[in-house]
C-alpha cells in the first residue's frame, strides 16, 4: 500500500487513465462527473498528507474478480463481463483507496446514472465480491430496495451470474426458493432485502446495495443499515439509482450530500460519488450531451433508441420529464404541462357515433360552482371517437369569463356548453341530462369520482346505470394516460376539435410517480380546468378494461328515467 502508486500501475492508469480524459476533455462528461475525476486526481497527489494511500492490489483483485463474471443474457450471454473504463473508474477507486488503519477508505458511494446503462449487473457483480471475495469472515450482504421483488432483481442477476460462471458455480451454494447465495466455508452470503419484509431484526450485514434510491419513499430502509454496520470494520453501503423528481425523499438528500462533497462544500473522504447528469443549460434535445447522462452510450445504451425517444418527448410535453429524468438522468420536476396541442389538433377528425354503438363514459362532477364533464369514448377501427358534454352555472359565467379569460357564453351559443340555472349545478339535473345523452348508445359503464358526485351517481344507478366509482391515483390513471399519449401521436383520436376540450388539454398538468406512473394532477388554487380531460381518461380506463378483457356487447340499452 502506497500513497501514490507507482506510475507503472497498471489498475491506478486504467482507473487515472478515465479521470484524465474526462478532466482533458477526450470523454464527454457532465460537470459532477468531472469533480469526481479531479477529486482522484487531486487525491493522487495529496493522499499520504490527509493520511489516505492507494492499494493497487486492492483494486485490481476487485476488477479482475468482476472481469472473470460472465453476462447471462441478449447479446452478451455467456461473455465475460469486461468493465467500460467509466465502471473500471467507480469500482477501482472504491476498492483502491485505504485509510491508514489499512481498512477501505470509502464507507459509502452513491452512483447515478441513466437507465439501461447497466446498473443491475454493476450491483449485481458487486454484491458478488462483496460477500465471497473480500475477504470478510461471515460476510452478510444484501441487495436492498423498496420491495423484496424489487430487491431480487439484483440478486437474481447475480444468481444467473453465478451460474454462467464455472468457477463461482462450483464455490456458492444456490438457494433460489429462498433467494440465497452462499458460501458454506466461509459463512458467507448474498440475499435481497426488501422495505416491505420484517426482516430488519438480527442484520449484521457487510455491505448493503440499494437499488434505485430514488423510489424509496422515506429514509426507513437506509436509516435500517446504516445502524446495523456497528460490528464490522469496513462496511459498505452503496446506493445506485436513476434521479428523481422529489426533493423531500432520501435520494434528494443523498444527491444533495454528494453534490456537496463534489463541489467542495462538504468535506467527507468517507464517500465516493459518481453523478453522471446533464448541466445546467444544456439542450436535453442535443445528442451531444447525451453521453453525460449516459457514459455507456453505444456499448448498452443505443442512440437509435434514444432518438426515438427523445422525438417522441418533443411532441409530448409530458414525456419530456420522463425522457429527461430516466434516459439522461437529469432530476425533474413532480408536475408537468402534459400534452402538445399540434398532436392534438392533429386528431381533429369528427367523431362518428350512430344509436346502438358501444360508448363508455366518464363523470367528473367536480364542484357545484365549477364545470361539469361527462365524455363519451366509443371504440371503433382501433381508436377512439370522443364525444363531449360540459354544464356550468349561468348566473356566474361573467364572472367565470374573467377569471379564466375563455368565453364561456360563445361556446354555449355555439352549443358546446350548457348554462345551467342559478349559481350553483343540480347534480340530480345533470344525471338526468346525462342519461338522455346516452340513452340511444349501449353503455356498458359510467366511471366518476366518487368525492364530489355522490347525489349524481345515485340518480344515475337509481336509472339502470352501470356506475364505477374510480379511485384517484396512479394505480387507475396510469394507463389510460399512457394510451392517450400513444393515441394522440398515432392519430387514433377523434374529438371533432371541440374547443372546451381542446383548452382543458391546453391546461392539464401530470404528476409523475414510480415506474413511469403517471396521472392529472393540479395544485390546490392552480385554476387550472382539467375536468374533461380527466372524465375522458376514466372513460378511456375503463373501455380498455373491457376491451383487455375480450368483453362484447350486442344489444342497446336504453335507460328509462321513469319512476
Amino acid at each position: 500500500m502506497v500513497a501514490a502508486a507507482p506510475a507503472s500501475s497498471a489498475v491506478l492508469a486504467r482507473v487515472t487513465g478515465y479521470a484524465e480524459g474526462v478532466v482533458a476533455g477526450d470523454i464527454v462528461a457532465g460537470q459532477l462527473v468531472r469533480l469526481a475525476c479531479e477529486r482522484h486526481l487531486a487525491d493522487i497527489e495529496t493522499a499520504g498528507l490527509r493520511s489516505l494511500a492507494w492499494d493497487d492490489d486492492a483494486a485490481d483483485h476487485a476488477i479482475r474478480f468482476i472481469e472473470q463474471l460472465r453476462h447471462s443474457k441478449g447479446e452478451w450471454s455467456g461473455k465475460r463481463f469486461i468493465l467500460e473504463p467509466w465502471q473500471v473508474f467507480i469500482v477501482g477507486s472504491v476498492f483502491g483507496w485505504y485509510r491508514e488503519d489499512g481498512t477501505r477508505r470509502f464507507r459509502e458511494a452513491y452512483t447515478e446514472v441513466a437507465r439501461k446503462n447497466g446498473k443491475t449487473q454493476l450491483l449485481a457483480a458487486i454484491g458478488l465480491y462483496l460477500a465471497f471475495a473480500d475477504g470478510e469472515p461471515g460476510a452478510e450482504v444484501y441487495s436492498a430496495a423498496t420491495k423484496r421483488d424489487q430487491a431480487k432483481l439484483c440478486w437474481a442477476e447475480a444468481d444467473r451470474m453465478v451460474q454462467s460462471t464455472p468457477a463461482l458455480a462450483r464455490l456458492i451454494q444456490r438457494t433460489p426458493s429462498k433467494a440465497n447465495l452462499s458460501r458454506l466455508s466461509t459463512f458467507s452470503k448474498f440475499e435481497p432485502l426488501g422495505r416491505d419484509a420484517d426482516t430488519s431484526d438480527g442484520l449484521n450485514p457487510h455491505a448493503a446495495i440499494v437499488d434505485e434510491l430514488h423510489a424509496h419513499t422515506n429514509r426507513d430502509m437506509v436509516d435500517v443499515l446504516r445502524t446495523a454496520f456497528g460490528a464490522r470494520r469496513q462496511p459498505l453501503l452503496w446506493s445506485i439509482t436513476t434521479a428523481g423528481w422529489n426533493q423531500q425523499s432520501i435520494w434528494w438528500e443523498m444527491r444533495s450530500y454528494a453534490t456537496n462533497v463534489l463541489t467542495g462544500i462538504v468535506g467527507d473522504d468517507s464517500l465516493f460519488c459518481y453523478v453522471a447528469t446533464l448541466d445546467a443549460g444544456d439542450d436535453w434535445r442535443d445528442e451531444a450531451v447525451w453521453p453525460k447522462g449516459n457514459p455507456n452510450l453505444g456499448v448498452s445504451v443505443y442512440v437509435e433508441s434514444l432518438r426515438e425517444e427523445c422525438h417522441r418527448a418533443e411532441q409530448i410535453p409530458a414525456q419530456q420529464n420522463a425522457f429527461r429524468r430516466l434516459r439522461l438522468n437529469e432530476p425533474t420536476e413532480q408536475t408537468e404541462r402534459w400534452l402538445d396541442m399540434a398532436t392534438w389538433d392533429r386528431n381533429d377528425a369528427a367523431p362518428d357515433l350512430s344509436p346502438g354503438m358501444i360508448v363508455f363514459a366518464g363523470l367528473d362532477l367536480s364542484s357545484t360552482i365549477d364545470l361539469t364533464a361527462c365524455v363519451a369514448v366509443a371504440p371503433r377501427d382501433g381508436g377512439y371517437d370522443v364525444v363531449a358534454r360540459f354544464w356550468r352555472p349561468g348566473d356566474t359565467v361573467s364572472e367565470a369569463e374573467r377569471r379564466d379569460g375563455v368565453p364561456y357564453r360563445q361556446w354555449a351559443d355555439e352549443g358546446w356548453l350548457t348554462l345551467t340555472d342559478g349559481t350553483a349545478i343540480d347534480p340530480v339535473m345533470i344525471a338526468d341530462e346525462i342519461v338522455d345523452w346516452l340513452a340511444p348508445y349501449t353503455v356498458p359503464e359510467l366511471a366518476f369520482d366518487a368525492w364530489n358526485a355522490a347525489g349524481a351517481s345515485a340518480r344515475l344507478q337509481s336509472a339502470g346505470v352501470t356506475c364505477v366509482a374510480m379511485a384517484q391515483g396512479f394505480a387507475t390513471y396510469s394507463e389510460p394516460c399512457h394510451a392517450l399519449e400513444a393515441l394522440l401521436l398515432e392519430g387514433r383520436i377523434r374529438h371533432g376539435g371541440n374547443p372546451l376540450l381542446r383548452w382543458m388539454a391546453s391546461q392539464v398538468t401530470v404528476k409523475f410517480g414510480p415506474n413511469d406512473a403517471i396521472r392529472p394532477y393540479k395544485a390546490h388554487g392552480s385554476g387550472i380546468r382539467d375536468d374533461g380531460i380527466v372524465a375522458l381518461l376514466m372513460a378511456l380506463a375503463r373501455a380498455r378494461v373491457h376491451q383487455q378483457a375480450g368483453a362484447t356487447f350486442t344489444e342497446p340499452r336504453f335507460w328509462d328515467m321513469s319512476e
